[in-house]
Order: C-alpha cells, then structure tokens, then sequence
C-alpha cells in the first residue's frame, strides 16, 4: 500500500476509489432506488409527494465517506428526481448507509450535530448504540452485542472450550469481538489466540494471522471480520492449505456468495440476517439496458466488468465494445441473485422507515383519506423526531426502533452444505430470536455439517480433555482456565460430574466407592454371631459354661467323696456358679450393642468376676487358717467357719455392686456410631460413659485378684490336701497375667477387636481358674478313684511331715 506524505503547501488531492465494484454494494444501491420508486407510485404511502435521493459511492474508504458527510451537511443540494430527468434542490432529510460500522462512525460524527437521521442496513457495531455519542443514528440490522452473545451461545452449545479468535482491524472486528470475547468468558469459553487484519495491511501481516491459524490447536475459529477481509485472509490460506478448521462466522461475510468458493471452508456454521422476499425486485435488477447503464458511471463499471466489453467511446487495450447482445438473465453474479436477500432488505426497510417518518410529517389522515402538503419545507429534526415513533410491517416485516436505534434482534443458522453437484450452498438449519425467554433462543430446524463431513457429531475443540466424575480439574501453571489436569479426588471427598473444578466431601456416615463418584453408606462394623471370630467366641462361651456345668454335676454326684468334701464344697459349688456366669456374660460382648447390652456388659463381668474371685480368696483363706488352726492353741477357725466365709464373699461382691450402681445411676455406658477409628466404615461399640466407673469396676477386680495372688503365694508350699494352695497360686498368676496383658491390648485394639480382646481376656481368665482348680479333682474323681478315699487323704497329709 502505497504511503501518501502531505507537505501541506497544496491541496492534497481528492479521495479516489481504487479496485473493482462490489457487486453486492452495487444490489443495495439498487434496492434503495427500488423502494423510493415503489413509495413515488404509492397512493397509500406520501400521495402526491415525490422523494428524490442523491447516492454517494464511498468504495469502503473513511475519507470517501467523510467527503460525502460533509457534502450532504453543506446546505441544499441537487436532488434528482425518481420520476423526472429534471433536478431540484433540497435539504437533506436522512441518510441511508453506510454499510461498514467504522464509515457509518465518521459519518454520524458529521451529520450528528446538524441532526440529520442516518439509518444503516449493516454498521452492526455494538458502539453505535450510544445514543450519547450518536444521537442521530437508527439501523435496521441488530446491534453485534447480541450477535456476539448469540455466537459465545452457539460455541457453548457444541461443547467447544479451545476457540481462536480472528477480526477485522476496523471498529467492526474490534468492537464485536470485543463483545463476543466478554460473553465467551462468561460461558467459560478459552481463547488460544485474537488476531486482528485489515485488507489494506501488508501482506506480511496476514500471513502472519494465516500462519497462526495453522499452527494453533483449537479447531474452531470465530471470524469476526468484514467480507473484504475474509475473502483476502481465506486466498492466503488457500495458498497452502493446513489443518481444517471449523468455521464460525459473523452475519458479515457468512452469507457472501463470493466466498463460496473456498472448498475448505465446507461446514461453516454462523449467524445470518433472516432471508426476505421483495416482490418485483429481481425484475428491477434485470431491468438494465446499454442505454441505461451508459447513464451512471456504477452502473457502466458493473457491466463493463460484468461483460468484459467497453460502453465507453474510447475503447481500452484488449477491450471489445458491447454490441447489446449481453444478457442479465444468463449472468452468475451477486448482483442478480435475489435468492438471498438479506442485508437487501435492510436497505428496503430503512427507505421505508424514512418515508413513513416523512409521511408522519407532511401528511394528515381526514375523512378517511391521506392529504399530504409537499410544499411543507421538512426539518432533519422532525424526522428525527418520527423515526423514534416508527413502528409498521411491509411485506410481511415489522419495522421499529428501540431507544438506542436498534431493532429486534433476530438470525438464522446459516450452514455452508454441499449440494449433490458438490458445491457448496448456503442452507438454514436454525433461528435465534432474542427476544424469547434464555435458554429458548435457539430453534435447530435441520442437522449440520461439520467441517470433515460428518452430520453426526461435532468435530472436538478443547485444550485439556474432560475430567471424569471422581477428579476435579488443576489449572496448569501460565495457562488459561481451559487447561488443566486431571486429578482424582482426595480420600473421603467424590466429584459426580464431568468437569468438576472441585472435590466435596461425602456426608459423616458415607464412604466413596470405588470410582470416587457417588457416596455409599459406610459398612457398619460390630462383633457379629454370624462372623468366624464371633462364632469361635460364643462356642467357647457356651462350652466354657457347659463345663463349668458338668464340673459342678461331677462334684454335685460326688459330694460325699473325700476330695469333694475336703475341698470346701460350698464354695466350690460357688465358685462354679460363678465361673458359669463369668463365660456366659461373655456373650453380650457379640452383636450389634443396644442400651440394655452395654449398661449389663460391663456390670455383669465386674460382678461376676468379683463373686469368682471371692471365692478363691475364700478358698485361700480357709487353707491359711487350716494350717493356722494345727498349730498348738491355736483358736482361729471358729473366725473363719462357714458363715464367716460366705459372709467374706458377699461382702467382697456387695462393694463391687455398690460401685456398678453407682456407675449405672451417675453415668451408665451407652451405644455409639464410631466415626473416628476407621474413616471408611462406621465401629458400633459401647462408650464408657463414666471411664472412672469402668476402671473403679476393673480396679477392684485387679485389687482382690493381686490380694488372693499373695495369700496364694504365702501358701503355695502349705501341706495342704491335693496341693490346693499351689493349684490356687497357679490360677491366680494366669488371672494376672491375663488382665495385665489385657490392658495395653485393648487400648490398641482397634474396632471390633477391641471387644474381641476384653471377651479373650474373660475366656482365659475363666478357663485358667476352672483347669487349674478343678481339673485335677475331677481326674482323681473320674479317672483313679482309689485316691478318693479319707485314707489316702490323710496318708497324704502325714506324709507331708506335718
């Protein structure tokens, strides 16, 4: 692009157009004089007054446009005349255009302040909404803010998270990608790259936009650029062709028929001023002859250009004259394709706008007929005025402006399909109207197709795959929030769905499964009758009570035996008794607890145990004082006789029911749900209630048994019948033992074996006293009678030595 330097010491020269005809401008233009013809002839529509029009070709170029501005500003101008080849002058009333947003800015800046009206078929920037820096302007197109939005709708309706970004470098690409980039990030939409070209830029500059586009990752583009600007960006990357890409594009350019060409953009997806119909319009298009054409320089350039012929007199180089055989009706050009009429229509409508705003103001509705005063010298005001009050359908179309000049926003999904021959075709497959309700916007009419073929599925853009329930994304360092890693959840916490950015915790009584996507009750935990230990437990309890049983029968059958009868039977039968309840309240220690097991669990065992060992010190005092009671003058077993003895047992249990009620009264124990042991499942156990109580019970029982232990000991090598004394020693220091090693084994039991340990420690200790005690006497019973005699007893005494 050439570079022009000013020395203002002369004027610079005019601004020119340079390249080819638009075609498509060029259908505007036409559609603009379509309509002030259709209004001249109305009888309905400003009768008997005539609206004549000046049009300015700007080429795309701000100066052309400012020019234009600041002639249509200077006072009357020479009008032409629809219906006559005369000319008048007039003051302007409105202006139709401009078709870019940048030119329809700098016009605006100019006739804003004189308060002439200007109503744009296609400036969609979103800027022009600000009635404070435009208050003159209207358009019939809808504002890019809500194309922006329905487009960051669209990317997130196709699950697309990884986009690139591309625009033009006009206040068009700016201003809308700005817009669309504020509504993608509230959709939690990432953008790898935002590029922004002009069509005037140095080719470098668009290779260098090309070349990105082809090395970047996200397979889908938003193109927010003008239609000049993609046709040049889409030559260069036709040049040389890189991945495919899907297409996402703006109602500029994604219905230009001229884009058609570029195979590789086959599944373009965008959004689309609604298609129309404007009856007798093609008919006008056509409507051209030389002798017409040579009449306007526009026209004459389209059908040199269109024909490859010279109109003019001075013919060109390589140039042949039109000879008027050259026909509209056979040409392919934008020009006559009224199949897509489109932004055409927003021409028609904004004419129509600016005529019934006049008619509003020259025209009064009497006995119902419209009298109109074409004499009535119009101010740019008084339109202005009307436009704000517009509000009529014509063809079908409703036509109104809202307070910052816009209409209602409405599109269709416009969908670049392959016909049967192969080429491609623009085809409606959806509607967004954003004037219904969110979440209802979108209407899809038919099925799209993708960029590689494919009418199933839409083609996957994201920077980071989809996390699965039981992770939760981690940001990567440097990286947009579309990237991420994957990381499973943390113990104890679940995510349930794709995507998470977080893990939450499962409720207290709850546990995550397997996969860490959903939470499970926790298993509940408890020594169970139906588990192996449990049962080896209970059949150990029953068998321990059924052999303290057949103990007790052996001795009951045997009672006037010698042994029987030597060895205190009535505190043997006793201590029986006991050693029965001692292995049978090991079975509230199984099964799930409950109020009544816990509170008789711990009070049966003290008790119990507290009666057995009464009964051996019992037992241990009475061979203490036997051996007293033979010594010379000695008197001590009338202290020590039968009731004496009982009276010693009771005594001894009473205290331990003293403090068991004492327990149960102030603080008994009670069934918990313990969370904090196992954190993947829930132990049912007993709480202590009062630990005072709990060990003041085992405190007492530790108490006697090291006091029955000592007496023992003192009397472990007395001449005693059978070696009671040294049997008795030997039960006792398994009892110890037992319960001293059952101290640090229940503190560091854990769950269930917690129970499992205190229901070991009871067994042990039972059967330790049982087979110590009885066993040898049930031999000598059962097994060799001949020693149960009342001589062998007390040959066995004298041999002693005593």
């Amino acid at each position: 692009m050439k570079k022009i330097r000013h020395n203002y010491t002369s004027l610079p020269e005019p601004p020119r157009c340079t390249g080819r005809i638009h075609t498509r401008e060029l259908r505007f233009s036409r559609a603009m004089t379509f309509a002030i013809e259709e209004i001249n002839n109305s009888s309905k529509l400003l009768p008997r007054v005539t609206l004549g029009y000046r049009i300015h070709d700007s080429c795309a170029s701000v100066p052309v446009a400012v020019q234009a501005a600041f002639q249509l500003t200077n006072g009357p101008q020479p009008l032409r005349d629809a219906g006559t080849e005369c000319a008048q002058s007039g003051t302007v009333a409105a202006v139709v255009g401009e078709s870019g947003s940048t030119p329809s800015i700098s016009m605006s800046r100019i006739t804003g302040p004189f308060g002439i009206p200007q109503i744009s078929h296609f400036a969609t920037c979103a800027c022009l909404s600000d009635k404070q820096q435009y208050p003159t302007f209207f358009r019939t197109v809808p504002s890019d803010q809500f194309q922006a939005n329905a487009l960051a709708k669209l990317v997130k309706n196709f699950g697309w998270t990884w986009i690139g970004a591309v625009r033009s470098d006009s206040d068009y690409g700016n201003n809308g990608m700005a817009s669309f980039l504020r509504a993608a990030h509230a959709e939690g939409i990432c953008v790898e790259y935002s590029e922004s070209f002009f069509r005037s830029h140095p080719h470098s500059r668009i290779q260098r936009v090309a070349e990105v586009i082809r090395r970047s990752t996200a397979t889908v583009v938003v193109a927010f650029t003008a239609s000049g600007d993609m046709r040049i960006l889409l030559e260069e990357l036709a040049r040389r062709p890189g991945p495919p890409r899907q297409w996402i594009g703006s109602e500029s350019w994604v219905t230009d028929p001229e884009l058609l060409r570029f195979g590789f953009c086959a599944g373009t997806i965008g959004f689309a001023i609604p298609r129309s119909v404007i009856p007798g319009f093609r008919d006008y298009l056509l409507d051209l002859s030389p002798k017409t054409v040579s009449g306007s320089q526009l026209l004459t350039e389209f059908w040199e250009g269109a024909f490859n012929c010279q109109l003019r007199k001075e013919l060109r180089p390589g140039q042949r004259e039109c000879d008027g055989s050259e026909d509209l009706q056979k040409l392919q050009s934008p020009y006559t394709d009224a199949s897509q009429l489109r932004i055409t229509n927003m021409v028609y409508k904004a004419v129509y706008a600016i005529a019934h705003a006049i008619h509003s103001v020259v025209c009064e509705e009497r006995n119902l007929t419209t009298q109109c005063d074409g004499s009535i010298k119009i101010q740019p005001q008084q339109i202005l005025r009307e436009l704000k009050r517009v509000n009529f359908s014509q063809n079908g179309y409703q036509v109104s402006f809202d307070a910052n000049g816009d209409p209602v926003a409405s599109y269709e999904l416009i969908n670049w399909q392959r016909n049967e021959n192969g080429a491609l075709e623009f085809v409606t497959v959806g509607h967004y109207d954003a004037s219904l309700p969110p979440g209802r916007e979108f209407y899809m009419s038919r099925n799209l197709t993708w960029v590689d073929g494919n009418t199933q599925q839409a083609p996957l853009s994201a920077c980071s795959e989809s996390c699965l329930p039981g992770t939760r994304k981690v940001l990567q360092k440097g990286k947009p929030v579309c990237c991420y890693d994957c990381v499973p959840c943390a113990e104890g916490e679940i995510s349930n769905a794709t995507d998470s950015s977080d893990c939450f915790r499962c409720p207290e009584e709850f546990w995550p499964d397997a996969e860490k996507d959903s939470c499970l009750p926790k298993p509940v935990e408890f020594l169970s009758f139906h588990e192996v230990l449990g049962i080896i437990l209970a059949t150990c309890s029953v068998g321990g009570a059924c052999l303290a049983i057949v103990t007790a029968t052996v001795f009951f059958r045997h009672r006037a035996s010698a042994i029987v009868r030597a060895n205190n039977s009535e505190l043997s039968f006793l201590l029986l008794f006991s050693l029965t309840l001692c292995f049978l309240c090991s079975l509230t220690f199984i099964g799930p607890p409950s109020d009544w097991s816990c509170k008789l669990r711990h009070t049966a065992f003290g008790i119990t145990f507290v009666l057995c060992i009464s009964c051996v010190l019992g037992k241990t005092l009475v061979v203490l004082m036997a051996f007293r009671a033979t010594l010379p003058g000695s008197n001590v077993m009338k202290w020590f006789g039968l009731a004496q003895q009982r009276m010693t047992v009771v005594s001894f249990t009473f205290v331990q029911v003293v403090i068991c009620t004492i327990w149960l009264v102030l603080k008994p124990p009670f069934p918990i749900k313990n969370l904090s042991t196992f954190k993947e499942k829930i132990i049912l156990e007993c709480a202590l209630g009062s630990v005072i109580g709990f060990w003041a019970v085992l405190g007492y029982i530790g108490l006697l048994s090291v006091f029955c232990f000592v007496l023992a000991v003192l009397a472990r090598k007395l001449p005693d019948n059978f070696n009671e004394a040294k049997l008795i020693t030997f039960s006792m220091l398994i009892f110890c033992a037992v319960w001293i090693t059952f101290i640090p084994a229940y503190v560091s039991s854990p769950g269930k074996f917690t129970v499992a340990v205190e229901i070991f420690a009871i067994l042990a200790s039972s059967f330790g006293l049982i087979l110590c005690l009885f066993a040898p006497k049930c031999y000598i019973i059962l097994w060799r009678p001949e020693k149960n005699t009342k001589k062998f007893l007390m040959a066995k005494s004298t041999s002693s030595g005593f």
